[in-house]
């Protein structure tokens, strides 16, 4: 039988998502987990990667497992069993052929910005001292989503066959002590996000204008973008599926 796993993750200690020799990664804590307490060698497959030093508020896994087991106590003794950086949230049988890679319609991401210097924010957010220009941030950030091309704030040597993502938000707001990026994509290539905010800082601290960010998305020259952000300010807030896998019983 198949399962998703709904769970969260603090990305500080962990080189991201995806198994890696001689580095620690979440897949392998997880998978690592399930296995001493199910007795049986078991892996995980992920809704996406996530690089190292990023965080998640929501992921999603699938494993597969044919024997008999209590959910509630198996969330229990996996949250027992795992580090405090990892929180399993749910586990729940679907149908045998979901993935929770291929069959997510939808994946959030916020990134968070601190202004001012702050010890709580030290590992979760980006210290940024300059000013930044919001509105045209914003104008900046709404060219994403009449583009389809991102190669641009692709990692370079990345194996994928389409740079194409389609963008549905991307948007800065003022979260009480910290600034927000949220950007919705039904994909994303690797290093994008990042990319993405520190082409847009350019534009906050008037560095370049709108002109620059039209140029760069016409492009598909990563060298041409912004630097990438510090991974401690990215998170993983949200994955979507189908209605018709949520409410599978």
């Amino acid at each position: 039988m198949r399962y998703f796993i709904v769970f969260s993750y603090f990305g500080k200690s962990y080189h991201g998502w995806q198994i890696q020799p001689n580095a620690i990664t979440v897949q392998e804590v997880l998978e690592d987990g399930l296995s001493k307490l199910l007795r049986q060698g078991l892996s995980v497959v992920g809704a996406g990667r996530t690089d190292a030093g990023v965080h998640a508020k929501q992921m999603y896994a699938h494993f597969d497992f044919d024997g008999e087991f209590d959910v509630d106590e198996l969330v229990y003794r996996l949250n027992a069993l795992l580090p405090d950086d990892i929180a399993i949230a749910e586990i729940r049988a679907v149908k045998e052929d979901a993935h929770a890679r291929f069959d997510a319609i939808e994946r959030t991401y916020e990134y968070w910005i601190t202004q001012e210097k702050n010890p709580f924010y030290l590992d979760s957010a980006h210290y940024l001292r300059h000013r930044l220009d919001v509105p045209a941030m914003n104008e900046a950030a709404r060219l994403l989503m009449e583009h389809r091309d991102f190669e641009c704030f692709s990692k370079s040597n990345t194996d994928v066959r389409t740079f194409n993502c389609d963008v549905k938000k991307a948007e800065w707001t003022v979260d009480a002590d910290k600034l927000v990026f949220t950007i919705v994509a039904d994909r994303f290539l690797r290093n994008m996000v990042r990319a993405v905010v520190g082409t847009l800082i350019e534009v906050g601290i008037g560095k370049s204008d709108l002109e620059y960010v039209r140029n760069v998305l016409k492009s598909k020259d990563r060298s041409l973008a912004g630097p990438s952000v510090p991974a401690k300010g990215l998170y993983l807030t949200k994955i979507s599926y189908p209605e018709s896998l949520q409410k599978y019983e």
